[in-house]
């Protein structure tokens, strides 16, 4: 039996996965949200109460923490709540597997291994990168088992990212988007389903514990990618234009969203590659291609996919 904290898409795909494979799960969250099936239990309650969750992880062979809370409250939130998941995990035994990003790294030149130093210096990274090492810490010590995934940025169906709210429904709809990002610099980003994955791969494996592991990657830009989906959706070839610092910073007195976009500035406008090629190694797991998890996209959204070619 797995605990999933979390009830998003890489929540609901890593469920999924384990409860069609036969193993039943535990899915908390606030809401008591997540997928109809018969192996799957949705269970409302707050993670950040460790007594209780104790009580619902009695059993689990593993706890898979995608718990994501609002993303400008990271430093607020996230230490607490993080902190009740691990007291769980060592209280209970079970293995403590984390969905991670790429923040804790801070700003890098070159490509990116689960063996650079996580030298985040703002204040969503620093706090990503301090809950990896304080489970780290309590792993050497022997009080729990613990590995993290480290996906890119999310792409699929359900992501929620830069591209999928910014750019792919303009391009589909004929519109300009204005981008937070450069439009030709290549960056990292995970499939939904790869993550999900990863989650389940590394849960089910005891090598995986002790160590950081980052999820199947693309390394693509942009404008390849909002080209390649117009492409696949028959659209007009797509109009993209680079948001200015000026029309970020008005932008940011209108919602908390837009001001948290400056700290991770160095991974949307210059090239952040991540080197996935430990996991590929160790578990066998390979990026789904870029055509296949556009295609899924565009069925999601009711719009049939023109037949793949290969990019």
């Amino acid at each position: 039996m797995h605990v999933i904290i979390g009830r998003g898409a890489t929540a609901t795909a890593a469920a999924l996965l384990l409860a069609e494979s036969g193993d039943p799960v535990r899915m908390v969250s606030r809401s008591g949200g997540g997928p109809e099936h018969p192996l799957v239990t949705r269970i409302a309650l707050d993670a950040g109460d460790a007594t209780a969750l104790t009580d619902v992880a009695a059993g689990a062979t593993t706890i898979i923490n995608a718990a994501m809370p609002a993303y400008h409250t990271w430093p607020q939130t996230v230490p607490p709540l993080f902190g009740a998941i691990l007291a769980t995990a060592e209280r209970t035994g079970a293995a403590y597997v984390m969905l991670g990003n790429l923040y804790g790294y801070g700003p890098v030149d070159g490509l990116v291994t689960e063996d650079h130093p996580l030298a985040a210096t703002g204040p969503k990274g620093s706090v990503r990168a301090r809950m990896w090492l304080e489970a780290k810490a309590a792993h050497d010590a022997g009080r729990v088992r613990v590995t993290e995934v480290r996906a890119g940025q999310f792409v699929g169906p359900d992501a929620v990212s830069t591209f999928t709210l910014f750019v792919a429904p303009k391009v589909l709809a004929g519109q300009l988007a204005l981008v937070p990002a450069a439009l030709d610099v290549p960056h990292s980003y995970t499939s939904i389903g790869d993550a999900a994955r990863a989650l389940v791969t590394v849960a089910r494996d005891e090598r995986a514990l002790g160590h950081a592991w980052h999820a199947p990657v693309v390394i693509t830009s942009v404008e390849t990618m909002a080209t390649r989906l117009a492409e696949l959706a028959g659209a007009e070839p797509p109009r993209l234009a680079e948001m200015t610092d000026r029309e970020l910073t008005l932008l940011g007195a209108t919602a908390p969203l837009w001001n948290e976009l400056w700290e991770t500035h160095y991974m949307s406008h210059r090239p952040f590659v991540v080197d996935a090629s430990r996991v590929s190694e160790t578990f066998g797991l390979t990026a789904t291609p870029l055509d296949e998890v556009l295609a899924a996209t565009l069925r999601r959204a009711g719009i049939p996919p023109r037949t793949l070619t290969t990019t």
